[in-house]
């Protein structure tokens, strides 16, 4: 189903993210704002994961995924869902992780994982696009938040293992990805439900 401005359902962090971000954030800022922004950020992303600067590898690139949880508690608390927001934060969040993946994973932990990882994205969008061409919209599940909450956790816990050198991390890493898999095929199994 497509959330709109009339039928709201709140996300369990949303009102956590309202009162440490959102509650700060002028109101000349709009979740659209913060999607676009990833977007930007995304490349600067990859250039110091592929440069290996580590240190700030890792801060732009939770910084960026915060900005998905921001857009996301920003638009539902204010009533600010648009239908272009709805497809692009979708696309942003692909694009930030996806091609984390195959810049870092890919090179640093192991291609055919990665592979893996981007077939089923790959899949999922070609299920959105499916579902778009017959007419039917819908907004991102519980299934498909927790992926990307899960993606973002396992890139950080790969990038903090080359940063720290701390080599045991990155199992749990590669862990915290599977699992993510797991929870990106429920995703699309039910993402019109």
């Amino acid at each position: 189903m497509l959330m709109t401005n009339e039928n709201i359902v709140l996300a369990p962090h949303d009102r956590f993210m309202g009162a440490v971000f959102v509650r700060w954030l002028p109101r000349f800022l709009r979740p659209n704002h913060f999607t676009v922004l990833r977007i930007i950020l995304t490349p600067f992303v990859l250039g110091l994961l592929w440069t290996k600067h580590w240190p700030a590898a890792l801060a732009l690139f939770l910084f960026a995924a915060l900005t998905d949880a921001i857009d996301g508690s920003m638009a539902r608390l204010r009533k600010q869902i648009t239908l272009w927001g709805t497809m692009a934060d979708p696309v942003a969040d692909k694009l930030l992780i996806g091609s984390a993946v195959i810049v870092f994973v890919a090179r640093e932990v192991n291609m055919s994982f990665a592979v893996v990882m981007v077939l089923v994205e790959l899949l999922i969008i070609a299920g959105a696009l499916y579902r778009r061409r017959q007419g039917r919209y819908a907004s991102a599940n519980h299934y498909g938040k927790i992926k990307m909450l899960l993606q973002v956790i396992g890139v950080a816990l790969l990038i903090l293992a080359k940063l720290a050198g701390l080599h045991l991390v990155a199992p749990f890493g590669v862990g915290v990805l599977s699992l993510a898999i797991v929870f990106a095929v429920l995703s699309l199994l039910t993402y019109s439900s």
